[in-house]
């Protein structure tokens, strides 16, 4: 999860000054690396188990430990491919703006007013909530990051809604 940042600046999301900008990413523990390694790992023992059993002459064997293997490979591929979701929340002096774009690049948006949107966590899950429209946020995180956003983004809405005055 990436924190929301401090500075202000123009977004062309809201067209006005950023108080809070984060984006939100599922976690993947496995990195493309890794996963090389990992499908080496089970392409090599699968090979030699099916080599085995075909040696022995139980030839159906090896095809089904191919298929194995290559089910775990399908698996993971589509794994990283729904790793690609993403939602961005960002927080500007007149709008709440949420853009979560989905693993084909399917973007959907939801806008907010910042004086009446609360932002809580109901029964495990992250809500914006405004005039009886609420938005879940976060699906993919865990729940110490629900809140820990939760936390960040309320704080940015009360700063927000009570703005400091130089004088």
């Amino acid at each position: 999860m990436t924190r929301g940042q401090a500075r202000a600046y123009a977004c062309p999301m809201t067209d006005s000054a950023v108080h809070f900008d984060a984006v939100l990413h599922p976690h993947r523990s496995l990195s493309p690396r890794g996963f090389l390694i990992l499908m080496l790992l089970i392409g090599s023992v699968s090979f030699t188990g099916g080599m085995m059993f075909l040696a022995m002459g139980a030839w159906p064997v090896f095809g089904f430990l191919g298929l194995d293997a290559a089910l775990v490979y399908v698996a993971f591929k589509r794994n990283f491919r729904d790793g690609r979701r993403y939602e961005r929340v960002v927080l500007g002096e007149r709008s709440l703006d949420v853009l979560r774009v989905a693993p084909d690049g399917r973007e959907t948006r939801a806008s907010f007013q910042p004086y009446w949107t609360r932002v809580l966590v109901e029964d495990g899950h992250l809500l914006l909530r405004s005039h009886g429209r609420s938005v879940e946020l976060g699906r993919f995180l865990v729940a110490e990051d629900k809140e820990s956003f939760r936390a960040a983004l309320d704080r940015a809405l009360r700063q927000c809604r009570n703005p400091r005055f130089a004088g």
